[in-house]
């Protein structure tokens, strides 16, 4: 037992590192990638720590590639499920006592070890499972997944420093306990930072965790598991289910030791999960804890203040097309002045005949494939309706092709309505849709763009002018949880931006900060008298 009160070492964001031409580590990352695409994985389910073999399997493939197999993976079904809420229950009974010095140890041991050798293989099997380029995986499987871990650590010792104030003769104190069942993480394909931290930070906190990751994310969620188990995560506090959402919802989100659910993904599901949990309030043990965020119809907008076209340009391809528009912050629709739209049609143009599309490990690529078939249709059918309706323009782009990988180029569409479709609906990868404005109207596109999306996660201002930023400040306060300016909307550093949005987008619970963290304790607060009164009778009742 401890008789000292710990510093945990002070965070810093990891750095990201180059894979430049003749660099160590696009040497280690190039031998990996070889090495992960030379074998056929298999991948158990991880259950109490125990590998668990069904017999039912999904495939993940190679978006870019979609021929080729990286891994069966074995399906959860009822048995296992259930299997795994009584793991996570036996597990909780010693997990939630935990002394948090040791709960932190397994994640900052966990932080070295990605931040080292074992950066090339989350790097690579997102690179293959996900169709990030080198890039965008390690800004996310290595650098975020990193800073997860060790501000996490650090925001847990600001919870538990937390104190109130005492009064003479009397000393009170705060507990921050975990909460009294489990936490069901459901995590999305994009980003495997956030399959990471949806699980590890209720984790962190003393709950054990059901997880289920996203079926076309398997690959890179088991070496995120193997990571943690190399770290010295006991056997129980995460449970590793991949399988169909409808097998988890009679057995988990209507089981009565349900404490939370953190979540990742559309906004239907996750609506739909909210509505199970309030049609079973009456039968839970606690009220569970609802965090969730969903999805994104992200704003560009330019003032016409703002002349240097360039670094417009650079903006919109950054932050429309990287990871193929597969981001929630993602730019999806653009308000564009019409004294700058020429020019700047002009330039993007440029730039989107530069962008090259293709396996990711041809580091010249910019951009690689879609996730999967079902996306991919979707984008298509969004191209075509482009083509075909008179609402919309293909500025650029509007090609797609199936017959090797999922491919989708980058596409600009200029729209002549701006409530249309294109700029109302979340589609989720590399379209972007603009809305030339008349620079007089301003103030009344600032509403416009409020009131179209029913989503509040990212969207920016460019302006030179400052009145013309805080008019948008203001007007768009509530269409935005993640607000830019003068710069794209995407791009959340932990510690730096935390990150959520309102509206449709989420509970705005703002992941990378001490504001998440508290969503997985439940508070006790604890007085202790020093001197307790000998008599009921106070001062004031003495003799009239």
């Amino acid at each position: 037992m401890t008789n000292a009160e710990y510093d945990v070492p002070p965070p810093s964001n990891e750095p990201v590192r180059s894979y430049a031409p003749g660099t160590i580590e696009r040497e280690l990352l190039k031998s990996k990638l070889a090495e992960l695409k030379g074998e056929e994985l298999e991948i158990p389910l991880i259950i109490g720590g125990r590998e668990i073999r069904t017999g039912t399997f999904g495939r993940a493939v190679i978006p870019h590639d979609h021929r080729r197999i990286l891994a069966r993976y074995h399906i959860a079904g009822a048995d296992e499920i259930e299997l795994a809420v009584g793991e996570a229950k036996e597990a909780w009974e010693e997990w939630s006592r935990f002394p948090w010095e040791d709960r932190a140890s397994v994640f900052l041991r966990a932080a070295q070890l990605l931040a080292n050798e074992y950066r090339y293989t989350l790097n690579a099997a997102t690179m293959l499972n996900q169709s990030k380029t080198v890039f965008q995986a390690e800004i996310d499987s290595a650098a975020e997944l990193v800073d997860f871990f060790r501000f996490n650590v650090d925001y847990m010792t600001q919870i538990y420093r937390n104190q109130p104030n005492s009064s003479p003769g009397t000393w009170n104190r705060m507990e921050y306990r975990p909460l009294e069942g489990f936490v069901f993480a459901v995590t999305p394909f994009n980003f495997t930072s956030i399959a990471g931290n949806l699980p590890t930070a209720p984790a962190l906190m003393g709950n054990t965790v059901i997880w289920k990751p996203a079926s076309a994310a398997v690959f890179s969620g088991y070496y995120i598991m193997r990571l943690l188990m190399l770290a010295g995560l006991p056997d129980g506090a995460i449970n590793f289910l991949p399988g169909p959402g409808r097998e988890f919802g009679p057995r988990v989100l209507e089981n009565p030791n349900l404490a939370g659910v953190h979540f990742t993904g559309s906004t239907g599901v996750f609506r739909s999960m909210w509505r199970v949990v309030g049609e079973h309030i009456e039968g839970y043990r606690s009220y569970p804890r609802i965090v969730g965020e969903t999805g994104g119809k992200n704003f560009f907008f330019v003032h016409p203040s703002f002349k240097d076209v360039d670094r417009i340009a650079a903006g919109v391809v950054r932050g429309a097309f990287e990871y193929q528009g597969q981001k929630c912050s993602a730019a999806s629709r653009g308000y564009i002045p019409k004294s700058l739209w020429p020019r700047l049609k002009a330039r993007l143009g440029e730039l989107v005949e530069e962008i090259g599309v293709g396996d990711v490990e041809d580091f010249t690529n910019f951009m690689g494939a879609v996730i999967d078939g079902d996306t991919f249709r979707k984008h298509r059918e969004y191209i075509e309706l482009a083509k075909s309706s008179p609402d919309y323009k293909i500025i650029f782009g509007g090609r797609y092709d199936d017959s090797i990988g999922y491919f989708v180029w980058p596409t600009i569409v200029e729209t002549g309505d701006p409530k249309s479709r294109l700029m109302e609906e979340e589609i989720f990868g590399p379209i972007f849709t603009v809305w030339v404005y008349e620079d007089s109207e301003y103030d009344r596109t600032l509403s416009l763009c409020n009131e179209t999306s029913p989503y509040g996660l990212t969207g920016c201002i460019w302006s030179e002018d400052r009145e013309a930023v805080r008019k948008a400040l203001d007007i768009l306060r509530h269409a935005a949880g993640n607000f830019y300016i003068n710069d794209k909307p995407t791009g959340a550093v932990v510690g730096q931006q935390p990150f959520g949005g309102g509206r449709a987008s989420g509970t705005n619970d703002k992941a990378g900060s001490i504001l998440n963290l508290l969503r997985w304790t439940s508070p006790r607060s604890i007085k202790e008298s020093f001197d307790p009164p000998g008599d009921f009778r106070y001062p004031y009742m003495g003799e009239k």
